[in-house]
Formats: structure tokens, C-alpha cells, sequence
């Protein structure tokens, strides 16, 4: 009985943590890397622009971290489209999620990553993206990176 307590309280302490991240907490650390979840076909242009123009961004590094597309065979992918970002909710490192203008796919995907504050980027291009959360993240004051991008990219 008290080995499943304190599993539990571990799992709690950990789960806590992961929520902590880029979210509710102050700043994060001088040099962290944060993670920008980047759906098909922004992803490449998005990396390219990354090694381009280097990932430092403000204090911190970012990175790209692509996702499947949320279009298959000519329809809308919901599946891929949850999945995708839940995965960007899962992530303690998660700063952004970045799509290419499509009404439907952002009315699903806003509504899992308003519910852990990860902001969403909606652009055609995945480098103009990226220039939109390095300046946002730059820009970013002392308190919670996710409110100051959130913030700053409205």
C-alpha cells in the first residue's frame, strides 16, 4: 500500500513538472531549448530557416519538430491533426504550434492547445513563422514564456 502512494506521488510530481515547463511557471532558463511543433509541408522550410538564420532566439535555442500532414488523400486528417497537437501539449518544452491556413484544421487544433496555453501560428510560409516566434520569443518579458509569446504574437 504505501509503495503505490508513493508511486502515485511520484507520477504527481513528475506530471506537475512537465506542466511547470514553458507554461505556468517564471522564466525559463537562460540557454533552454524550446520546441516548435511544425505541421507538413511548413516543416522543411521552417528547419532551413532555423539553420539559416541560427536558433538562438532571445535567450533561448529553438528547435523544429515536424508533424504529419493534416490533409490525406485531399480530406481534412483529424486524427492526425489531434494527435499532432496533443503531442505539442505533452511536451514541457513546447513554445508554438505552426500550421499552414486551413479554417477547419485550426478550429480542431486551437482548441487542444488553448487548453495548455501553446500558442498557434497560422502562416503559408514555415520560415516567416519561424521569424514571427524568434522575434516573440525576444520580445518575451520575465514571467511565463508561453503567456509572453501567446502575448505577443495576438
Amino acid at each position: 500500500m504505501a509503495r503505490g502512494r508513493a508511486a502515485a506521488l511520484v507520477a504527481a510530481a513528475l506530471a506537475l513538472a512537465g506542466i511547470v515547463g514553458c507554461g505556468e511557471s517564471g522564466g525559463v532558463e537562460d540557454g533552454a531549448t524550446v520546441t516548435a511543433y511544425v505541421v507538413a509541408p511548413l516543416c522543411p522550410d521552417a528547419k532551413q530557416a532555423l539553420g539559416r538564420g541560427g536558433a538562438d532566439a532571445g535567450s533561448v535555442r529553438v528547435q523544429a519538430v515536424c508533424l504529419p500532414p493534416a490533409h490525406s488523400d485531399g480530406k481534412l486528417d483529424l486524427s492526425a491533426i489531434g494527435a499532432g497537437a496533443r503531442r505539442a501539449t505533452e511536451d514541457s518544452s513546447s513554445i508554438a504550434y505552426i500550421e499552414p491556413p486551413d479554417p477547419a484544421a485550426t478550429r480542431f487544433s486551437e482548441t487542444i492547445l488553448e487548453s495548455a496555453g501553446i500558442p498557434l501560428i497560422v502562416n503559408n510560409s514555415g520560415a516567416a513563422a519561424i521569424s514571427e516566434l524568434r522575434k516573440a520569443l525576444r520580445e518575451a518579458d520575465s514571467g511565463s514564456l508561453r503567456d509572453s509569446v501567446s502575448e505577443s504574437l495576438r
